[in-house]
């Protein structure tokens, strides 16, 4: 029987072990998907070990970048990106790393984007955040990274006047802010400044409305939610595990 599984942190609540698990069971696939809970990466090779038939993993936070250095190869859009979300153990068990984050988050939020929506602002600049910036500019939409900490590739919270907020009418946010348990949690994002002509898009699922997402309602503005780019990116990774 193949095996499958999640590496990540504290991932108890995952969405793709359900996912998996009952895709298995409704197309009478022989195939098991299981979460592995690592503290740090460097207990990812004892996986590989204890673990024979495993061909394919999903990688979620904090390791889609850590993850790299223990990888065989990457993939081209996986390189550019610098954020793996999807291992497959070929057949001699070497591993290639694969991003399908970009992919569903480029699949679930393009049917929304209307002409004004030029600049995007992506809150976070994790893994996910890497995937995000690529599906946007690929979808012709300029970006900037905000961030709790000050970096040439970021600006800060405090940074977002009302005319910034006016400019990036695209807000996503990538951080775990806002995840059950801590629903009431939510970036620091001035929300009396969105209007009916923003579009945020939150990557949480768990709530299905996120505080932010609450509030930018509130407001006016387009919300959705990342359980579509969930379902997108699990599919792709699924596609990748099963190409010969």
């Amino acid at each position: 029987m193949r095996r499958f599984g999640l590496i990540g942190r504290n991932i108890s609540y995952s969405f793709s072990r359900k996912y998996f698990s009952e895709k298995f069971a409704a197309e009478g696939i022989a195939a098991t998907y299981e979460n592995f809970d690592l503290q740090e990466i460097t207990e990812f090779p004892e996986v590989l070990q204890k673990h024979e038939n495993l061909k394919g993993l999903n990688v979620t936070i904090p390791y889609k970048e850590a993850i790299i250095p223990f990888l065989d190869t990457l993939d081209k859009t996986a390189a550019e990106i610098g954020a793996v979300n999807t291992i497959k153990i070929e057949e001699d068990g070497s591993l290639t790393g694969f991003n399908t984050d970009y992919f569903g988050f480029m699949e679930s939020i393009k049917a929304f984007l209307k002409p004004h929506h030029q600049k995007a602002l992506i809150l976070g600049t994790g893994g996910a955040s890497k995937a995000v910036n690529y599906a946007l500019k690929t979808l012709n939409l300029q970006t900037t990274f905000v961030s709790r900490t000050a970096s040439k590739n970021a600006i800060l919270y405090t940074d977002l006047s009302e005319e910034i907020m006016e400019e990036y009418t695209v807000i996503v946010n990538t951080t775990p802010l806002g995840t059950f348990p801590g629903v009431e949690d939510y970036p620091d994002l001035p929300v009396e400044y969105l209007k009916s002509k923003h579009l945020v898009f939150d990557l949480i699922y768990n709530p299905p409305k996120t505080s932010l997402l609450q509030l930018a309602e509130a407001r006016g503005a387009k919300v959705l939610n990342g359980e579509k780019m969930l379902v997108l990116q699990a599919e792709k990774a699924w596609e990748i595990w099963n190409r010969d």
